[in-house]
């Protein structure tokens, strides 16, 4: 069965006499080269400050990956998260798999990340009821208003019972893996449900971040045709990836 999602898509397509193209890698260079970001690249937890980076409640899936998404292109954003200079601050180094690049941590920083991600939901949401988590022009628009570094992005929708369209998908989001740009997907079952963010390569697959575990994970990209990615995300289905435009 089709997913909401995938019918939409479905409508897109009817209604289009062409198929957007994969974009050049040179459009979607990467933009935080040599910054550091709340996440790492690395499997397993991701934790700074003593905190796990996951989301603090069960509708903030993408207030999560908005955080880790403008930390990422922003350093006044993961500035703002490790607290104000001039504090005792506690060093984070690398002590295991999933740990950030060293690092200095104000305390308080459980209470800044999810006041922050609070924030966030509030700002995202818009007049969308926020016990149903951000909608996805939500999504884009925050980051358009909030994070100008981060470039735009653009919800691409997927029907996951065409594979021509999977493996459109697919490809889009390895160009902009392989160009350094973090991409938010959108998963659920017939309805999307949560949000993850795919932030590069791992041994053919992506590597994603999962913000109710608050974990980095493998994912196969083939299990999105074959609708089996719950195990790693979840939800088996991916209605949507918000492509950099």
């Amino acid at each position: 069965m089709r997913t909401v999602s995938g019918i939409a898509r479905r409508v897109q397509v009817l209604v289009r006499t062409w198929r957007p193209a994969v974009a050049p890698v040179a459009a979607v260079r990467p933009l935080a080269a040599g910054r550091n970001p709340l996440l790492s690249d690395r499997l397993g937890d991701q934790r700074r400050g003593g905190t796990v980076l996951d989301q603090m409640d069960g509708t903030t899936c993408g207030s999560a990956v908005l955080v880790a998404l403008a930390a990422w292109a922003d350093p006044e954003e993961i500035r703002r998260l490790d607290g104000p200079a001039g504090t005792a601050r506690t060093a984070v180094g690398e002590r295991g798999p999933g740990a950030a690049p060293a690092t200095d941590v104000a305390p308080g920083f459980a209470a800044r990340y999810d006041a922050r991600q609070k924030q966030v939901h509030r700002e995202s949401a818009g007049l969308w009821p926020r016990a149903l988590g951000t909608p996805p022009w939500g999504m884009v628009r925050w980051l358009r208003r909030n994070v100008p570094a981060a470039g735009p992005y653009r919800v691409r929708l997927v029907d996951d019972l065409d594979a021509r369209d999977v493996a459109d998908v697919v490809d889009a989001v390895g160009v902009a893996l392989r160009a350094g740009r973090p991409v938010p997907l959108l998963v659920g079952a017939a309805i999307p449900r949560h949000y993850v963010m795919a932030l590069g390569l791992h041994e053919g697959g992506w590597k994603v971040y999962e913000p109710t575990s608050g974990q980095v994970r493998a994912l196969e990209p083939d299990r999105i045709g074959a609708r089996t990615l719950g195990r790693t995300l979840g939800f088996d289905r991916l209605h949507a990836a918000f492509l950099p435009s």
